[in-house]
């Protein structure tokens, strides 16, 4: 399964790198020296299994497949530079290359949404001896149940759900990142988000992190090296720039977010010391020894120094007998009262009194 105890940064390089493969390796280069966990790569091995040879993109997506010995060299590569790869599979012949692979670093493959409910891939994603990722953006209900279901007959368990959808580019007030939680929740399943918002748009880097204080804690981006050139998938690409603050953002995040502990941290009981900071119980007036403990004598004020009272004790104070002198804002405690347990009479604090 991918990590799930700290933000965990993916670049996406999709189909980026036009076919090139050593704008790739400087795309792979850019991404480890940014922080990211992991490169994502699309494969496409075998395009007649991916679509119809009258599309559109038909042609132009033939002259950009790179080959399996390529993609062997672009992996090792990565893994070289000490990132994880997460193979998006187009086709079977890519999930079948997956599948032989023997890389340390290839941590998931992923089905995009265009290909959810495959069968024929959804079959063969399940023989993947790691994490399969389902791309779930633009997916019902039932269309991504399908999918789970389906892998989880074959025996596959270890299932991601990447949430998000392209555009070209999305706006967010489109994204709707709630639906996450309940994603999370219905299906009992990590889920990460796959951001695609406008790099020129001021909230890019906001919105892309915003996961993070939700829970997910992994985010997926597009980036590049070559800002403002026109390549494909340049729409949703950050600038380097941006990919390294958003890298620094959800690490920022992650830790401001914590681990939800109620129990107060160091910091917070430190804040929250009596004395220094929530005002503590003194005597309002001098008070002799022998006297009671009255409303009358008592006083809450900040002091320079903490005492171990705390305001909550106010009740048990109420009725004790002064052992000693107790000077003008000094603390009241059990130091310095004869304190015998008797039930509080709280009717001293009404309003009619």
């Amino acid at each position: 399964m991918l990590p799930s105890n700290k933000p965990y940064l993916i670049g996406e390089t999709a189909f980026h790198h036009q076919g090139d493969e050593l704008f790739l390796r400087e795309l792979i280069d850019h991404g480890a020296n940014a922080k990211a966990n992991a490169i994502k790569f699309h494969l496409l091995l075998d395009l007649d299994d991916y679509m119809i040879k009258t599309h559109d993109a038909y042609h132009i997506l033939q002259e950009w497949m790179l080959t399996e010995s390529q993609w062997e060299n672009v992996i090792a590569y990565n893994s070289e530079k000490g990132l994880d790869s997460i193979l998006l599979c187009n086709d079977l012949k890519s999930i079948e290359f997956a599948v032989k692979l023997e890389s340390d670093s290839l941590k998931a493959i992923e089905l995009h949404a265009t290909g959810l409910n495959d069968y024929f891939l959804l079959k063969k994603a399940s023989e993947f001896d790691k994490t399969v990722i389902l791309g779930i953006g633009g997916s019902s209900i039932d269309e991504i149940s399908y999918a789970i279901e389906m892998l989880k007959s074959l025996g596959k368990d270890d299932i991601f759900l990447m949430y998000g959808f392209q555009n070209y580019p999305t706006r967010y007030e489109n994204i709707n990142l709630k639906k996450m939680i309940k994603l999370q929740n219905l299906f009992a399943l990590p889920v990460g988000y796959a951001d695609h918002t406008d790099p020129s748009d001021e909230f890019n880097e906001i919105v892309s992190i915003l996961g993070i204080p939700m829970g997910i804690n992994v985010c997926e981006k597009h980036f590049t090296h070559v800002f403002g050139e026109k390549r494909i998938d340049s729409q949703s690409a950050v600038s380097m720039e941006q990919f390294a603050k958003i890298r620094k953002m959800m690490d920022a995040a992650w830790t401001a977010a914590g681990d939800g502990i109620l129990k107060m941290s160091e910091a917070e009981l430190s804040y929250g010391n009596t004395g220094p900071m929530k005002k503590a119980i003194v005597a309002s007036t001098p008070i002799k020894k022998g006297e009671i403990i009255t409303l009358a004598k008592i006083a809450f004020k900040r002091t320079n120094e903490s005492t171990y009272i705390l305001q909550k004790f106010l009740p048990q104070l109420l009725g004790a007998i002064a052992s000693k002198d107790i000077e003008q804002d000094e603390f009241i405690d059990f130091a310095n009262v004869i304190y015998k347990f008797q039930k509080t009479d709280f009717g001293q604090f009404s309003a009619n009194k």
